[in-house]
Formats: structure tokens, C-alpha cells, sequence
């Protein structure tokens, strides 16, 4: 059971509550209930069905934050092998955020040839103490320019690229400004779209402003399923639009920002499945389905020819938006 529970989620935290009691009187040998047990699982399954069919916008937007969410070293721990982090931007700091590094997809099938990637994705904190120290996701200026050093080197060594975008947006700080927060993303963007490497984007929690496409100009962007992905957060969009936070669940369907939106807009390419009841419930089979989808977009990506795949992206990002 997630430690944590959402207002709507309360009514299934109820059920393995008393999934839970009902199990240690089992181990304790009280009394022999695994009927009981069997039938509350069973109703619990049916009501996160009821609950997680009828989610609106601002639902999805909050379990996209959930802070039991898997987050990307999460992810990186459970799909790859021989996983070698890279730290720096070479010109003035180690940005915590964002993560990066090498490694190898575990394959199913050991006869097979393990998949070498890169790996690069925003970070945010559990304890408070993380998070002050991964800044809750918002990258700085140095973040962009590590994961632009990361990128080029997969370039080199001719290595698919992978991102995983989690963040509220970059940091609006004023050193992060004065650093040239706007021209690190638009050089992170620039940079991806120009790539002769496949480049996979998976959405795998928020994917918020500038901060979520400095990592997004990719071959291939999914989502995953209770993931979201837009312009500006619903409260920065009820602030400013409506004058009135209150007004953030409106905005929050006003801005199209769930997957099944975004893949009826062709802002994206596909939706990756999540567990019953999100990814914060199964961690494990939430990974597993993001790392089947990676390696389906890699080898339908990999027996291009380099210029055609820069091309390609190029004009895919072009086509994003036009309506005629």
C-alpha cells in the first residue's frame, strides 16, 4: 500500500487497511481468514477500477506528482545493468536534478545482446534533505549544459539516447537567470533535435514548461499513463489566466495535459500502461512496461542511417501544432 494517499484514493487505503490487519492475524496464527482476504481483494481491485476510470485532469495531474511515484534513479535501478552515473557540466557545477549516465537494458532473454544507453532524467528528493539537494526537480542552468555534454558523448560513441522528464519546470531562481537559464534550454533543445543517435523521451511524471522540452525533442515521446505534460503547471494557469487558484481543476482540463490529450493532439506518440492503481502502487511492472517500450522505439529507430534520423526528428518537431 502507498504511505501516502491522495483524497480520492482513501476509499482503497480503507480496504488494505483491513487487507493488512486481516494478514497479520493470519502470520499470528489467530485465525485462518485467507477467504476474507481473498473477497476484500477482490473488492478493492473493483473499486481502484471505478475510481482510476473516471479520473479528471487535475487527479491525473496530482498522481503525476504522487511522492510515492518511481522517479528516474528508480527506474535506473530496475532496468538497467553496470549503470555508471556522470556528474558535471565541466564549466561550474553539478547540477543534482538531473541524472545521467551509462549503462545496459536487462533483456528478457539472457541469449540476447544487452542494449547500451544513455540515460538522462530529472531527479526530484523523498526526504527533505534530497530534495533541497535535487532542488524538487528544477534544474539550473548547469543541469541543461551536463546533459548537453552527456548527449554529444552518446553521439560520439554512437549510443541511443534515452530521457525521462519529471520535473515542474527549471528553476526561475536569479542566479540560475543570470547564468543564462533560457539560453541552456534552448541550447539542450537544439542540441537533441541535431543528434545523429536515436533519442527516446518518456514523460514519467511532470513534464512542465521549458524544463520538460529541453529534454523532449525526441524521436519518440511517450507518456506514461497518469503522467502530464504542459506549458505551465493548472495552479500557475488558474493564477494567471483566472486571477483565482481556486480555479486550478478547471485549468487543469482547460490545458489538455493527461496523455490521452496530448496523444489525440499528436503531441506524442504513445501511452505506456501503468499498474492498477498508478505506478506508486507496482513500481516493478511500471518499469517493466517502460522498458519493453524502450526497446521496441530503439529497434525501430536503429537500422536508420544517421541523417536520417536528425532529419526526421527535425521535421517532426517542425509539423508539431499545424493544422493545415
Amino acid at each position: 500500500m502507498a504511505a501516502y494517499l491522495l483524497d480520492f484514493e482513501k476509499p482503497i487505503g480503507e480496504l488494505e487497511n483491513k487487507i493488512e490487519e486481516l494478514k497479520t492475524f493470519n502470520l499470528s496464527g489467530i485465525a485462518n481468514v485467507d477467504e476474507e482476504i481473498k473477497n476484500l481483494e477482490t473488492k478493492r481491485d473493483k473499486v481502484i477500477n471505478e475510481i482510476f476510470k473516471n479520473l479528471n485532469s487535475w487527479q491525473i495531474a496530482q498522481l503525476s506528482r504522487h511522492p510515492s511515484r518511481p522517479y528516474t534513479l528508480d527506474y535506473i535501478d530496475i532496468i538497467t545493468d553496470n549503470f555508471i552515473e556522470m556528474h558535471g557540466d565541466r564549466a561550474f557545477m553539478d547540477d543534482r536534478s538531473v541524472v545521467g549516465g551509462f549503462g545496459f537494458i536487462k533483456k528478457d532473454n539472457a541469449a540476447l545482446k544487452p542494449q547500451r544507453v544513455l540515460i538522462v532524467g530529472h531527479q526530484k528528493g523523498r526526504t527533505t534533505k534530497d530534495k533541497m539537494q535535487r532542488n524538487f526537480g528544477m534544474s539550473n542552468p548547469e543541469g541543461y549544459r551536463k546533459a548537453q555534454r552527456l548527449f554529444k558523448l552518446a553521439e560520439k560513441y554512437l549510443i541511443p539516447i534515452i530521457t525521462l522528464i519529471d520535473t515542474p519546470g527549471a528553476y526561475p531562481g536569479l542566479g540560475a537567470e543570470e547564468r543564462g537559464q533560457s539560453e541552456a534550454i534552448a541550447r539542450s533543445i537544439y542540441t537533441l533535435l541535431n543528434i545523429k543517435v536515436p533519442v527516446i523521451s518518456v514523460i514519467i511524471g511532470e513534464g512542465g514548461s521549458g524544463g520538460a522540452i529541453a529534454f523532449g525533442a525526441a524521436d519518440k515521446v511517450f507518456m506514461l499513463e497518469y503522467s502530464i505534460y504542459s506549458v505551465i503547471s493548472p495552479e500557475g494557469c488558474a493564477s494567471i489566466l483566472y486571477k483565482d487558484v481556486a480555479r486550478t481543476e478547471e485549468a487543469a482540463n482547460a490545458l489538455k495535459l493527461t496523455a490521452k490529450d496530448l496523444l489525440n493532439l499528436k503531441i506524442i506518440d504513445g501511452i505506456i500502461p501503468e499498474p492498477l492503481g498508478g505506478s506508486h502502487r507496482n513500481k516493478f511492472d511500471a518499469a517493466a512496461n517502460l522498458k519493453n517500450t524502450i526497446i521496441e522505439a530503439i529497434n525501430d529507430l536503429k537500422n536508420k542511417k544517421p541523417d536520417i534520423i536528425r532529419d526526421e526528428r527535425i521535421k517532426k518537431w517542425i509539423n508539431i501544432g499545424r493544422t493545415s
